[in-house]
């Protein structure tokens, strides 16, 4: 920052501030449950109808969930000023098809796009003269492994639920990428992006800021993220809350269930695709049909193919691929979500 006269003034980092704000966030977190039997309990419900259990839901998960998102995505937005797309795109450039693709799957758990948003980069990733299977790795990691789904996961569910889901969502996009990378696919891209590719982008260097600057980055984070999904939530818990409190059990269990059909964890996969969703929005229906009785392995292959292999996400791509290389980027996804279905219902 620098004053009229050009002399450089550095801020100071809110740190006391921080801090109140981390406490009170602590305290709120605490509160959830005697917060949510208060509202149920004043309006006169009792928590074992089917009313005041889908109320006491939506109460508790409500805060809960904006509770997780609000301290994830803030964090993560301090993170991202360490890390630029520019950036991004030069460490993946030039990098061959194994490594390459660890590393663009590992970097896109640490961007927070929804599978739409993650086109641009996609292209522009691309035009930098990635590799097609590299790229895809990040198309495939940055919606379906994301700092939202594991902070959801892990409190929800705990650690071990979203360890494991970590490992698998690296390995579908890892192997994916590495798939479509061998299949030598290039053809099917449009005329214009093999085009672009012939054009490589400057190198860029992200000016050096102080930390609260990078703080300030965190706040903006939170209202442009926070911002643009919590209607999704609010949906996504109305629509838990409705499956906590008045789906019977043994209905969910017939056709989610460990002892259902052979075609459910398929049929799950398929009914999510044209669902566009994400994380936030998507979990708290996972919640409550776990609450259920629904097999996870199930539910968390239906929810991986809501948030990356939406209907939408195929409509974008379809300006950058032609119709063989999408077919083949959603079969290839598809069979690997298949196979995290299989892993989680067996081992868990």
């Amino acid at each position: 920052m620098s004053t009229a006269t050009g002399i450089a003034v550095t801020r100071r980092a809110p740190w006391a501030w921080l801090v109140l704000g981390l406490a009170g966030w602590i305290a709120a977190y605490a509160s959830l449950t005697p917060f949510a039997d208060m509202v149920v309990a004043a309006l006169g419900l009792a928590r074992e109808t089917r009313l005041g259990e889908a109320l006491h839901f939506f109460v508790y998960d409500t805060p809960k969930v904006m509770l997780l998102l609000t301290g994830i995505v803030f964090a993560m937005g301090v993170i991202h000023t360490f890390v630029s797309p520019e950036r991004t795109r030069a460490l993946l450039s030039g990098r061959r098809l194994g490594v390459g693709n660890v590393m663009a799957a590992t970097l896109g758990i640490v961007t927070p796009f929804c599978s739409c948003s993650a086109v641009p980069l996609f292209i522009g990733f691309l035009a930098a003269g990635v590799p097609l299977g590299v790229t895809f790795s990040f198309l495939i990691a940055a919606p379906m492994v994301n700092e939202v789904a594991l902070a959801l996961l892990f409190g929800l569910f705990g650690w071990q639920v979203a360890a494991l889901y970590l490992g698998l969502g690296l390995v579908v996009a890892i192997v994916a990428g590495l798939v479509i990378g061998r299949l030598g696919m290039e053809r099917h891209l449009e005329g214009w992006v093999r085009d672009m590719q012939a054009t490589q982008p400057a190198e860029f260097e992200a000016p050096a800021i102080g930390w609260a600057e990078r703080i300030d980055a965190g706040a903006a984070h939170v209202k442009q993220i926070v911002g643009k999904v919590w209607p999704y939530i609010l949906l996504g818990i109305a629509v838990g809350a409705g499956i906590h409190g008045y789906v019977p059990e043994d209905f969910m269990a017939s056709i989610m269930g460990r002892d259902a059909p052979w075609w459910s964890l398929p049929a799950a996969v398929l009914i999510g695709v044209p669902m566009y969703s994400n994380a936030a929005g998507i979990i708290p229906v996972v919640e409550a049909l776990l609450g259920k009785g629904a097999a996870l392995g199930t539910v968390l292959a239906f929810m991986m193919s809501v948030i990356a292999l939406s209907l939408p996400e195929m409509i974008i791509l379809r300006k950058v691929l032609k119709p063989p290389l999408i077919a083949a980027f959603a079969g290839i996804v598809a069979a690997g979500i298949l196979l995290v279905g299989v892993i989680f219902n067996a081992t868990l």
